[in-house]
């Protein structure tokens, strides 16, 4: 006779691996988030122009010259024409530079335009905007020409 030992049927089950967090916390704080003042700039001037009652953005010599560069080859409009941002890490301030329709309440649009830009700011952006400074530089009557002409060539 052989001599045939049987050995104990041993149950063995797979556990599952212990997931560990790595690198501790919330995936959504691990590292900075920083905003280019330009970005600010962007998304201030896209919404100020959305406001009824604004007819452009920048001074005078800033949409002449903005005019033109627009006509060159490649040139596109200049949304941040008339913005200045500055931008901390969970702040921001503005300043606006508008020229309004004629007959329109300047105070009435300057409120609007406030609160738009504020919205779309910190809405986009998360930053707090602690100021938005408006400086009215023109009127635009029914009679003037634009300084933007359109294209003769379509």
């Amino acid at each position: 006779m052989s001599d045939m030992t049987q050995s104990p049927e041993v149950e063995t089950s797979v556990q599952p691996r212990k997931t560990t967090k790595r690198g501790g916390g919330d995936p959504a704080s691990r590292g900075r988030t920083t905003i280019a003042d330009g970005v600010v700039e962007k998304i201030a001037g896209m919404a100020a122009r959305d406001v009824l009652g604004v007819h452009a953005m920048g001074s005078g010599l800033s949409r002449t010259f903005g005019a033109a560069r627009d006509r060159l080859p490649g040139g596109s409009k200049s949304v941040t024409r008339g913005v200045k941002a500055e931008v901390g890490e969970v702040q921001t301030a503005l300043d606006l530079e508008i020229v309004v329709d004629y007959g329109v309440s300047i105070a009435d649009v300057a409120k609007a335009v406030r609160e738009n830009v504020v919205a779309a700011v910190e809405r986009m952006t998360g930053l707090e905007v602690v100021e938005v400074n408006i400086a009215v530089s023109d009127v635009k009557l029914p009679d003037e020409e634009d300084e933007e002409p359109e294209p003769r060539i379509q």
